[in-house]
């Protein structure tokens, strides 16, 4: 492309006019270089080239050219080569990440951003719908709020069954506290996550989370204490719960749900890994790299987290808890059994009284009065079968991938157990039979 076919720019054709005067002599060259921000030498080839050309001869030569310090062809197709075969869904911070450490390519984060551009493999900020958001400041110490969500997503892609990421963010320093993949999102399944947490960094000031069933009663007409277990639990470890209206509110776990949803799924399918044993494994390396990455400074340097008290029985915190009344026989009721207590002193004791029951996560229960177990035993009433699954029954919509794995095992259960009993069917009428012919020859 000639020079003479370009448009000159705004300078240029500022350029154009002190040229002019110049070539009129009513400036001096010292004076023009001066307007110009050149030498006196330069400024006497640009009124050469101006004699030469015409104003088209002020346009830099350099128009339309490719940079001296542009990367080779080669070193850009070979990176959008990768990009497209193993990073199309990457951003750019990330996929630079993996090709200067994977594949020892070098470039700068800005050169690989425009390529991915071009190409139609990233869009700006400026291309995607802005959203605004009141901000909200940072609390100042690391513990003071830690906010916690459950992330139901296809972290495995389609190597595994969709499943639930408990994530725990520090909301002074967006760090990540605690990781765990877990079936669905439970009291138990928080219980644990918690339980690493508190045995790790200790007791925060407050957990912030959602107002899901777990951590929140959401009946109004509610006749009990207003708490769910992990709300009682808690209030045992004097850490407060508190519940945020929206999800923006807890913005820093929501952008890390986000960030997890990008990064976490990636790496999980380089690294192969498809079962949640091995993710879990995984997880404890991922959060120190995300950490170095993406954690800030808290603005105070005091923790607030505190050491748990030696009373502060995890292994009994960390159950369900309810209050039942013994009966004057000795009995109880409790999830459709019948417990009848064995006559010692302290449950003779507890004749028309409450006592707590305990109830683990494999299911064993256990009796306690007064902190001390209350021996018992399951009464089995005759042709009491397994309660059947409830026809219509209401599913939140993050729980209905576990309960539908659920009912499948129980299907298949329900179908084995028929098959079964159609072959003890077949096989005594195919013996009766054979004793009838025997009988009759």
């Amino acid at each position: 492309m000639s020079a003479a076919t370009l448009t000159m720019s705004h300078r240029e054709f500022e350029r154009s006019e002190v040229v002019h005067r110049l070539l009129e002599r009513r400036l001096s060259q010292r004076e023009a270089a001066s307007m110009l921000g050149l030498s006196v030498r330069q400024t006497e080839r640009l009124l050469a080239r101006y004699r030469r050309e015409g104003p088209a001869g002020l346009i830099s030569r350099k128009r339309g050219k490719p940079s001296n310090r542009q990367l080779p062809d080669q070193q850009r197709h070979e990176a959008l080569e990768l990009v497209r075969r193993y990073y199309s869904d990457f951003g750019p911070t990330l996929a630079h990440e993996k090709l200067v450490e994977q594949h020892g390519l070098q470039m700068s984060l800005s050169t690989l951003r425009r390529w991915m551009g071009d190409h139609g493999l990233w869009r700006t900020r400026k291309q995607r719908a802005a959203r605004a958001q009141r901000p909200r400041h940072r609390r100042a110490c690391v513990g003071e709020l830690v906010q916690i969500d459950g992330s139901d997503h296809e972290w495995f892609e389609d190597r595994a069954p969709r499943c639930v990421l408990l994530v725990y963010v520090d909301d002074a320093t967006s760090a990540l506290l605690e990781l765990q993949f877990v079936h669905t999102e439970s009291t138990f399944t928080y219980f644990e996550s918690t339980r690493r947490y508190l045995q790790r960094y200790g007791k925060p000031v407050a957990f912030y989370s959602d107002k899901a069933s777990v951590f929140r009663v959401n009946r109004e007409d509610h006749a009990g204490s207003g708490l769910t277990q992990f709300g009682r639990a808690m209030r045992d470890l004097n850490v407060d719960i508190i519940c945020a209206n929206t999800a923006a509110a807890k913005g820093r776990v929501e952008r890390a749900n986000q960030t997890l949803q990008d990064r976490l799924v990636k790496e999980l399918r380089l690294r192969g890994i498809s079962t949640l044993e091995e993710a879990n494994a995984f997880l404890p390396e991922f959060m120190v790299d995300y950490n170095a990455r993406f954690a800030i400074p808290p603005l105070s340097e005091h923790n607030a987290h505190r050491p748990l008290l030696p009373g502060e029985r995890l292994d009994d915190i960390f159950q369900l808890r309810n209050r039942r009344k013994v009966s004057k026989s000795l009995t109880l009721n409790y999830g459709g059994q019948l417990y009848v207590l064995e006559p010692t002193p302290e449950a003779n004791a507890a004749r028309g009284c409450r006592v707590d029951v305990f109830e683990a996560d494999d299911g064993t229960v256990s009796l306690r009065a007064h902190g001390v177990e209350l021996p018992a035993n399951v009464f089995q009433k005759r042709g009491l079968a397994s309660a059947p699954r409830q026809q219509g029954a209401v599913v939140p919509n993050k729980h209905l991938s576990a309960a539908l794995t659920l009912i499948r095992e129980q299907q298949l259960l329900e179908t084995q157990e028929k098959l079964d009993a159609a072959r003890t069917y077949r096989a005594r009428k195919l013996i009766k039979d054979q004793l009838n012919r025997a009988l009759s020859s």
